[in-house]
Protein backbone atom coordinates (compact mmCIF):
# COMPACT_ATOMS: atom_id res chain seq x y z
CA UNK A 1 0.00 0.00 0.00
CA UNK A 2 2.80 2.41 0.91
CA UNK A 3 4.52 1.63 -2.41
CA UNK A 4 1.24 2.37 -4.26
CA UNK A 5 0.81 5.68 -2.45
CA UNK A 6 4.39 6.72 -3.22
CA UNK A 7 3.95 5.76 -6.88
CA UNK A 8 0.66 7.72 -7.04
CA UNK A 9 2.26 10.78 -5.44
CA UNK A 10 5.14 10.54 -7.91
CA UNK A 11 2.65 10.57 -10.81
CA UNK A 12 0.84 13.56 -9.33
CA UNK A 13 4.13 15.44 -8.98
CA UNK A 14 5.12 14.55 -12.55
CA UNK A 15 1.73 15.70 -13.88
CA UNK A 16 2.03 18.94 -11.95
CA UNK A 17 5.54 19.50 -13.36
CA UNK A 18 4.35 18.92 -16.93
CA UNK A 19 1.37 21.19 -16.39
CA UNK A 20 3.65 23.92 -15.04
CA UNK A 21 5.94 23.53 -18.05
CA UNK A 22 2.94 23.73 -20.41
CA UNK A 23 1.63 26.90 -18.77
CA UNK A 24 2.39 30.04 -20.75
CA UNK A 25 2.97 33.33 -19.02
CA UNK A 26 1.35 36.51 -20.30
CA UNK A 27 4.75 37.65 -21.51
CA UNK A 28 5.22 34.43 -23.49
CA UNK A 29 1.77 34.81 -25.05
CA UNK A 30 2.61 38.37 -26.09
CA UNK A 31 5.86 37.15 -27.65
CA UNK A 32 3.89 34.58 -29.67
CA UNK A 33 1.41 37.27 -30.70
CA UNK A 34 4.16 39.62 -31.90
CA UNK A 35 5.79 36.77 -33.83
CA UNK A 36 2.45 35.88 -35.45
CA UNK A 37 1.89 39.51 -36.50
CA UNK A 38 5.39 39.70 -37.98
CA UNK A 39 4.77 36.49 -39.98
CA UNK A 40 1.42 37.78 -41.19
CA UNK A 41 2.99 41.05 -42.34
CA UNK A 42 5.80 39.21 -44.13
CA UNK A 43 3.52 36.61 -45.72
CA UNK A 44 1.14 39.35 -46.92
CA UNK A 45 4.02 41.47 -48.32
CA UNK A 46 2.80 44.42 -46.25
CA UNK A 47 4.98 47.53 -46.24
CA UNK A 48 4.87 49.23 -42.84
CA UNK A 49 5.28 53.02 -42.75
CA UNK A 50 5.57 55.26 -39.71
CA UNK A 51 3.18 58.01 -38.72
CA UNK A 52 5.50 60.76 -39.98
CA UNK A 53 5.36 59.35 -43.51
CA UNK A 54 1.62 58.74 -43.18
CA UNK A 55 1.01 62.40 -42.27
CA UNK A 56 3.38 63.59 -45.01
CA UNK A 57 1.25 61.63 -47.50
CA UNK A 58 -1.88 63.47 -46.40
CA UNK A 59 -2.92 60.85 -43.84
CA UNK A 60 -3.10 58.22 -46.54
CA UNK A 61 -1.60 54.85 -47.35
CA UNK A 62 -0.64 53.68 -50.85
CA UNK A 63 -2.78 50.60 -51.45
CA UNK A 64 -0.82 49.66 -54.58
CA UNK A 65 2.30 49.34 -52.40
CA UNK A 66 0.40 47.49 -49.66
CA UNK A 67 1.26 50.22 -47.18
CA UNK A 68 -0.01 50.01 -43.61
CA UNK A 69 0.77 52.73 -41.09
CA UNK A 70 1.81 51.64 -37.60
CA UNK A 71 -0.05 53.73 -35.01
CA UNK A 72 2.26 54.10 -32.04
CA UNK A 73 -0.33 54.84 -29.37
CA UNK A 74 -2.46 51.79 -30.08
CA UNK A 75 -0.14 49.31 -31.77
CA UNK A 76 -2.70 49.00 -34.60
CA UNK A 77 -1.56 48.66 -38.22
CA UNK A 78 -3.94 50.49 -40.58
CA UNK A 79 -4.43 50.75 -44.32
CA UNK A 80 -6.95 53.28 -45.60
CA UNK A 81 -8.40 51.79 -48.78
CA UNK A 82 -10.91 54.62 -49.16
CA UNK A 83 -11.43 57.67 -46.95
CA UNK A 84 -15.06 57.71 -47.96
CA UNK A 85 -17.52 60.37 -48.97
CA UNK A 86 -19.15 62.91 -46.69
CA UNK A 87 -17.34 64.38 -43.68
CA UNK A 88 -15.59 63.10 -40.57
CA UNK A 89 -17.59 62.62 -37.40
CA UNK A 90 -17.67 65.99 -35.63
CA UNK A 91 -16.91 66.72 -31.98
CA UNK A 92 -19.99 65.99 -29.88
CA UNK A 93 -21.74 64.17 -32.71
CA UNK A 94 -23.54 60.82 -32.49
CA UNK A 95 -24.24 58.68 -35.54
CA UNK A 96 -25.51 55.25 -36.53
CA UNK A 97 -23.32 53.48 -39.06
CA UNK A 98 -23.83 50.47 -41.30
CA UNK A 99 -20.78 48.24 -40.98
CA UNK A 100 -19.58 45.36 -43.13
CA UNK A 101 -16.52 43.43 -42.08
CA UNK A 102 -14.30 40.40 -42.34
CA UNK A 103 -12.47 39.30 -39.18
CA UNK A 104 -9.66 36.72 -39.36
CA UNK A 105 -7.75 35.32 -36.41
CA UNK A 106 -4.09 35.75 -37.24
CA UNK A 107 -2.99 32.86 -35.05
CA UNK A 108 -5.66 30.31 -35.95
CA UNK A 109 -7.33 31.56 -39.19
CA UNK A 110 -10.83 31.54 -37.67
CA UNK A 111 -13.15 33.85 -39.58
CA UNK A 112 -16.22 35.94 -38.85
CA UNK A 113 -17.82 38.06 -41.54
CA UNK A 114 -21.01 39.75 -42.72
CA UNK A 115 -19.92 41.00 -46.15
CA UNK A 116 -21.63 38.36 -48.29
CA UNK A 117 -25.07 39.99 -48.32
CA UNK A 118 -25.75 43.66 -49.07
CA UNK A 119 -28.90 43.50 -46.95
CA UNK A 120 -27.45 42.34 -43.63
CA UNK A 121 -24.95 44.89 -42.33
CA UNK A 122 -24.10 45.34 -38.70
CA UNK A 123 -25.33 48.47 -36.95
CA UNK A 124 -22.96 50.57 -34.86
CA UNK A 125 -23.69 53.67 -32.83
CA UNK A 126 -20.65 55.92 -32.47
CA UNK A 127 -19.91 59.09 -30.55
CA UNK A 128 -17.07 61.59 -30.70
CA UNK A 129 -15.87 63.65 -27.75
CA UNK A 130 -12.84 65.77 -28.61
CA UNK A 131 -10.32 63.39 -30.13
CA UNK A 132 -11.87 60.32 -28.50
CA UNK A 133 -14.39 57.92 -30.03
CA UNK A 134 -16.63 55.29 -28.46
CA UNK A 135 -19.19 52.99 -29.95
CA UNK A 136 -21.47 50.00 -29.56
CA UNK A 137 -22.67 47.31 -31.95
CA UNK A 138 -26.46 47.16 -31.62
CA UNK A 139 -27.48 44.60 -34.24
CA UNK A 140 -25.91 42.07 -36.59
CA UNK A 141 -23.23 39.41 -36.82
CA UNK A 142 -20.77 41.02 -34.41
CA UNK A 143 -23.51 41.63 -31.87
CA UNK A 144 -24.67 38.02 -32.09
CA UNK A 145 -21.18 36.49 -32.06
CA UNK A 146 -19.88 38.42 -29.09
CA UNK A 147 -22.88 38.15 -26.86
CA UNK A 148 -24.56 41.51 -27.10
CA UNK A 149 -23.74 42.40 -23.51
CA UNK A 150 -22.43 45.80 -22.47
CA UNK A 151 -18.89 44.42 -22.40
CA UNK A 152 -18.74 42.44 -25.63
CA UNK A 153 -21.02 44.65 -27.76
CA UNK A 154 -18.79 47.68 -27.31
CA UNK A 155 -16.61 48.59 -30.28
CA UNK A 156 -12.97 47.67 -29.53
CA UNK A 157 -10.51 50.53 -29.44
CA UNK A 158 -8.64 49.08 -32.42
CA UNK A 159 -11.71 49.38 -34.64
CA UNK A 160 -12.17 53.00 -33.59
CA UNK A 161 -8.65 53.99 -34.67
CA UNK A 162 -9.60 54.87 -38.28
CA UNK A 163 -12.28 57.43 -37.39
CA UNK A 164 -9.73 60.20 -36.92
CA UNK A 165 -8.86 59.87 -40.62
CA UNK A 166 -12.00 58.78 -42.49
CA UNK A 167 -15.34 60.28 -43.53
CA UNK A 168 -18.69 58.76 -42.64
CA UNK A 169 -21.31 59.63 -45.27
CA UNK A 170 -23.56 57.89 -47.77
CA UNK A 171 -22.87 57.74 -51.51
CA UNK A 172 -24.89 60.26 -53.52
CA UNK A 173 -23.39 59.50 -56.92
CA UNK A 174 -21.68 56.69 -58.81
CA UNK A 175 -18.32 58.28 -58.03
CA UNK A 176 -18.85 58.37 -54.26
CA UNK A 177 -17.20 55.67 -52.20
CA UNK A 178 -17.85 54.57 -48.63
CA UNK A 179 -15.00 54.46 -46.14
CA UNK A 180 -13.02 51.23 -46.12
CA UNK A 181 -10.00 50.24 -44.05
CA UNK A 182 -7.84 47.21 -43.30
CA UNK A 183 -6.51 46.71 -39.80
CA UNK A 184 -4.19 44.48 -37.81
CA UNK A 185 -5.38 44.78 -34.22
CA UNK A 186 -3.32 43.47 -31.29
CA UNK A 187 -5.10 41.78 -28.41
CA UNK A 188 -4.81 44.82 -26.15
CA UNK A 189 -7.02 46.86 -28.52
CA UNK A 190 -9.34 44.05 -29.53
CA UNK A 191 -12.61 42.61 -28.26
CA UNK A 192 -13.08 40.67 -25.04
CA UNK A 193 -11.97 37.30 -26.46
CA UNK A 194 -8.90 38.82 -28.09
CA UNK A 195 -7.77 40.28 -24.78
CA UNK A 196 -8.63 37.13 -22.86
CA UNK A 197 -6.65 34.78 -25.12
CA UNK A 198 -3.97 37.26 -26.31
CA UNK A 199 -5.01 36.89 -29.97
CA UNK A 200 -4.44 39.44 -32.73
CA UNK A 201 -6.97 39.84 -35.54
CA UNK A 202 -6.98 41.12 -39.11
CA UNK A 203 -9.96 43.13 -40.36
CA UNK A 204 -11.38 44.51 -43.57
CA UNK A 205 -14.15 46.96 -42.65
CA UNK A 206 -16.40 49.48 -44.40
CA UNK A 207 -18.48 52.20 -42.76
CA UNK A 208 -21.32 54.39 -43.95
CA UNK A 209 -24.03 56.43 -42.28
CA UNK A 210 -27.43 54.89 -41.88
CA UNK A 211 -28.91 58.33 -42.60
CA UNK A 212 -26.97 61.09 -44.36
CA UNK A 213 -27.48 64.51 -42.80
Amino acid sequence: MRRFILAFLSLVCLASFVACNDYETYGEKKDKERAAIRRFIADSAIVVIDEAQFHAQGNSTDVSKKEFVYLNNSGVYMQIVSKGCGTPLQDGENATLLVRFVEIGIMDSTALYNDTSPYDPDYMTIQRSGSSFSGTFTKGTWYSAYGGGTRTASVPEGLLAPFTYINVGRPRSAEDRIAKVRLIVPHSKGHYYATQYVYPYYYEISFQRQIDL
